[in-house]
Formats: C-alpha cells, structure tokens, sequence
C-alpha cells in the first residue's frame, strides 16, 4: 500500500478531452520546459486537457517545482508518490486519477517530444485503441540501450504476437477504457500494447520524434534487461491464457492421462507371442506389477492431474480477480481546498 497527494485547483469536476501522463523521478531541470512544451503542443488542439505529473518519490527538488507550477495552472495536476515505487507504480497512479477520454503517455526527460502527440490523436481517431510511438531515430547509446531495446522489442513481438517495433517507447496515446482495464505491476507499462491486444484493442503505431537528453541522467541500465524478460513470458500467459485457462490445461492433461492409462495397462499384463492369440500376442494378468511402468504410469498421471487442477484453479482465479478490471482506489477528497489525498493504491 502506498499513499498519494494530488494537489489540484478547487473547481468543479468537468469532462477532459486529453489526459496527458508523465510520471517524474528527479528530473527538476526538465519540468519548466516539458510543461512549456505540453501546452504548446496541446492548445492548437482545441480540446480540453489536463497534465498529470507523478513525482515518483524524487530526491532532488522536484517536488518543490512541481507544487509551484500547479498553483499557477488549474490543468496542472500533481501526484506526489510517498517513495520511489518505479515507472510502471507512477503510471498506474496517474491513469487511476486521469479524467479524459484520451490518455497520453510520456517520459518526464524531454526525450519524447509533445509535438508529436495531435499527430498521434489523429492518428487514435483513424479508429484504433492504442497507438504506440514508435522512436525511429532513436538518440541513445548503441550498446548499452539501442542493442537491448532492439533484441527486446523483437523477443516481444514474438511472444505476444503485437507486431510493434518499439514496445518501450512511453510515448503511447490510449482511449481510456483501455488503461482503466488494465492492472499494471512489476514493469508492465512496456507491455500495455500486449495487454490491451488481450482484452481486444486496436493497435496502431506511428515514428515518432526521439531527442538526446539535456539535462539529468538516465534512470535505466542493463540491469532492467532481465526483469523485461521475466515479465515478457507473464505477458504472454496473460494475453495468451487467461480469457480461458482451463481449455489449455486440459488439452495438455488430456494426452498425459491417456499415455499414463496404456502405461498402466502395459504394467498389469503380459504380451506373449503366439500364432493363435489376439494380434498375434497371447494376453495374460501379470501375478505382480512390473515396477517400472506402474511407477511411470502413476508419475505421468499425477502430473496430469496436477495440471488439470492447475486449470482449475486458474478458471476460478480469473473469475474471481477479473485481470482486466482494475480494482481502482479510494479518493477522500476535500472539497474546501484545493488539496486532496488518495489513498489505498494496491
């Protein structure tokens, strides 16, 4: 459990066209330009809009800028995490608290650029449900991030079978009831695309522009490249198997159990040749199991049953936790003033 303050201006609730997420981890020399750059991006637009900057537990200042800029901006919302909980922990937090139609995705370190974001709306209103930004020009070392991410991307894309180029670009615009099914942990925010396909999202994708960091330093190693795989193959059972798991389990068990029943059978009798019996073999009970099989046979049903009670459990585990329907949170706002605390975040 985590506690969030969401310092907002007073003012009555009204619908958003555009949400725009950015989840911030010491990033205090980026924020007066990314916000200078959001709003230049997103008043040609026409629609209304707000901004949520997540502060994921910063050390460096930060914070204190953050909660400057909002009182000064009535579609500057700030999230402020009690620790460092990670990307993925400050996405879902921002998507719990957004109000729009329209979700937008970025990173907080100017890398993305917000000019792409009307393209990638227009791009949302062709009728698809998630379009990923797509870093075709990426601005990053070769060996460290460029290799892993390009290895990555396609391992993914081949597991989860969304056909995308760059699954960790942040820089992503969903309609909402897409995030608002998703229950985002560990580092799932990369695998949204997969996650959304799932529950049946289009999926669309657009080059998108790609700048080198100014200020700041990267928040992300090599490190991360062995969480990204674990997490890959939790993607691919989710979107792959939890709609119906019991139909998988059982068609694994099935042929298990009928190999462990010949094995049995093999165990309790004995096959003789001879020209006048059954297939050319005279069939007789055996006075005393042969070992070997019976063994084979009970291991073999055991696993069997094993995975059909796998199954079992799954089936029941998907109807009762309802992956795709996030739980939501508890909002205890005060309406006097223009701070409220949101608690309860699981």
């Amino acid at each position: 459990m985590s506690q969030i303050q969401d310092y907002q201006q007073a003012g009555p609730t009204r619908a958003i066209d555009l949400s725009i997420v950015v989840p911030i981890y010491n990033e205090v020399e980026n924020i007066p330009p990314l916000i200078a750059a959001l709003r230049y991006a997103l008043e040609p637009t026409g629609r209304s809009y707000e901004i949520l900057l997540v502060d994921d537990g910063s050390t460096d200042g930060s914070r204190r800028v953050l909660q400057r800029k909002a009182l000064d901006d009535s579609r500057l919302r700030i999230v402020l995490l009690s620790r460092n909980f990670g990307q993925t922990a400050a996405m879902a937090a921002g998507f719990d608290l957004c109000r729009g139609s329209t979700i937008i995705s970025m990173d907080g370190d100017l890398q993305n650029d917000p000019a792409d974001i009307p393209v990638m709306i227009a791009r949302l209103d062709e009728g698809y449900d998630v379009v990923c930004g797509w870093r075709k020009g990426r601005r990053d070392r070769a060996l460290t991030r460029k290799l892993p991410s390009w290895i990555a991307n396609r391992l993914i894309s081949w597991l989860t079978g969304v056909n995308i180029h760059d699954t960790g670009c942040t820089l992503k615009v969903y309609r909402a009831w897409v995030v608002r099914r998703l229950h985002l942990y560990s580092d799932m925010h990369r695998f949204i695309p997969a996650l959304a396909a799932g529950v049946g999202a289009r999926i669309g994708e657009i080059p998108v522009r790609h700048h080198e960091r100014k200020y700041g330093v990267s928040k992300y190693g090599i490190g991360r490249t062995l969480r990204v795989v674990l997490d890959m193959f939790v993607v691919r059972l989710i979107a792959r198997f939890a709609a119906h798991p019991m139909r998988y389990f059982g068609i694994a068990c099935l042929p298990l159990m009928a190999v462990g029943t010949v094995l049995g059978i093999l165990g309790l009798i004995h096959l003789e040749p001879s020209p006048t019996g059954l297939f050319g073999y005279e069939v007789s009970l055996l006075e005393l199991w042969d070992i070997f099989y019976m063994t084979s046979s009970l291991v073999v049903i055991m696993t069997a049953l094993n995975l059909f009670v796998l199954g079992l459990l799954s089936e029941l585990s998907v109807s009762v936790s309802d992956y795709y329907s996030h739980a939501g949170i508890d909002v205890d706002s005060r309406r006097g003033g223009s701070e409220s605390r949101v608690v309860g975040v699981s």
